[in-house]
């Protein structure tokens, strides 16, 4: 399945694709509100503002999976990132990037690009960069701060 073609939903509930966001580079991270790794929205919001003219899109997906550490509804994390980070980068609505319940293009996201030792996600803020046909180049472990990303970005666009 193509990744343009996978159902998401977006924050007021409705169901779409990623068709809009075909032809650009996309970092795609599981996000929490709560975390000790939050201030990496700082570092998002930064390569946003840097390349998103140049066609970069950074997709968030909050997830409430570990320790529960994104427990507001959409408007509250919404909130939190503007009020916080001044966040302007697309947000979906929240997701399981893992178990029975694993939205679809967490399924995806995992098939192209397995982790060191599994497929599954290991914690907030796992990210995905996928360049502008679609492909998944690379995955990011939690701890990779935005900026270590800047390059291989820069690389793609």
């Amino acid at each position: 399945m193509s990744l343009y073609k996978i159902p998401i939903t977006q924050q007021d509930g409705t169901e779409t694709t990623l068709a809009p966001y075909q032809g650009k580079v996309l970092l795609i991270v599981n996000t929490a509100t709560g975390c000790g790794l939050t201030p990496q929205y700082e570092g998002l919001q930064n390569l946003y503002e840097h390349y998103q003219a140049q066609g970069l899109e950074i997709l968030d997906f909050p997830c409430n999976q570990f320790k529960e550490q994104a427990p507001g509804t959409a408007d509250e994390i919404n909130s939190f990132c503007s009020l916080h980070y001044q966040t302007s980068f697309p947000r979906f609505a929240k997701v399981d990037v893992n178990g029975s319940d694993t939205a679809p293009i967490y399924q995806w996201l995992k098939e192209q690009k397995a982790g060191l030792l599994s497929s599954k996600i290991k914690w907030n803020f796992t990210k995905f960069l996928v360049d502008r046909e679609g492909k998944v180049i690379k995955r990011y472990a939690p701890t990779t701060a935005p900026e270590e990303i800047e390059k291989d970005i820069q690389a793609l666009l």
